[in-house]
């Protein structure tokens, strides 16, 4: 089991988790995720590391309460344990080279996007960090962002935060007063990594997005995190979670997506059949 050595709301629906798990710590890089359980009969869920202390033995994470086993997971509180954590799982977002990068992340998503912005500035990159918030409330990292950030632009849909706008209107106008990258990594909703990748193109920039499609075993056997890159069937979970921007599906990475909402919604307050009569 693993203990959670600190947890702290980062704000009303995120909140960020420091978990003792030294041999994972040993191995983590930027843009692998971890697959817990918050019990025994738990769901198995991803969650992206966010950061790492190798000399500690800590992993942290951060975590939207959207369902039934994340508010489960938010319930537990520092010095409880989770019942699984297993990883590092996914390929490392490859930084090697890169002298210039616009890093772009969407809400929640910039708990992945932050520590890719790290490894980068620890290399000694460039790093234009743009991230996108609905609004004041849901801002979080900021801090995190200025500390790795040569330049940082934050976004929010009403304004009242940074600047009213979209992402893509933070990175057009970077682009178009000059600024030269070697790469655009994005993450967050899909159809804003969609709308990144059009505007990437447009100016030929190269650019990589995260995909986080439903998963399950984390090791491609389970195939519920396929989706379509350059033509051909990828595995989120094995052969990403990274990939071309400019080659994914993302029409029908949306489409996908949606198609469980309506379990995950009847899942809040699922009791199982074998549960119910076993009562009886």
């Amino acid at each position: 089991m693993y203990r959670i050595v600190s947890k702290e709301r980062l704000n009303p629906t995120v909140s960020k988790m420091c978990v003792y798990a030294p041999r994972i710590a040993a191995k983590a890089e930027a843009g692998q995720f971890i697959i817990l359980r918050v019990d025994e009969n738990g769901e198995r869920i991803p969650l992206t590391i966010a950061d790492y202390d190798r000399k500690k033995g800590t992993v942290t994470i951060i975590y939207q309460i959207v369902g039934a086993t994340t508010r489960k997971l938010d319930m537990l509180k520092e010095g409880d344990f989770i019942h699984d954590f297993a990883g590092p799982l996914g390929r490392p977002t490859e930084t090697e080279g890169l002298r210039k990068v616009a890093v772009v992340g969407g809400g929640v998503g910039c708990a992945i996007a932050f520590p890719i912005a790290k490894k980068l500035a620890e290399e000694g990159c460039t790093v234009h960090s743009i991230v996108g918030f609905r609004t004041r409330d849901l801002v979080i990292l900021e801090d995190d962002f200025k500390s790795v950030s040569r330049e940082l632009r934050i976004m929010t849909d009403d304004g009242s935060h940074g600047k009213k706008g979209l992402v893509t209107d933070a990175l057009r106008e970077l682009i178009e007063s000059g600024e030269e990258y070697d790469e655009v990594i994005a993450i967050g909703p899909l159809v804003m990594m969609k709308f990144v990748c059009l505007l990437t193109k447009e100016f030929n920039i190269p650019t990589v997005v995260s995909m986080n499609p439903i998963m399950v075993d984390g090791t491609g056997m389970c195939g519920g995190c396929r989706l379509t890159v350059d033509g051909k069937v990828k595995f989120a979970c094995v052969d990403g979670p990274d990939f071309d921007g400019h080659k994914v599906d993302f029409d029908e990475a949306i489409k996908r997506s949606s198609i469980y909402r309506g379990f995950e919604r009847e899942a809040d307050g699922h009791v199982c059949n074998l549960l119910k009569k076993a009562e009886k």
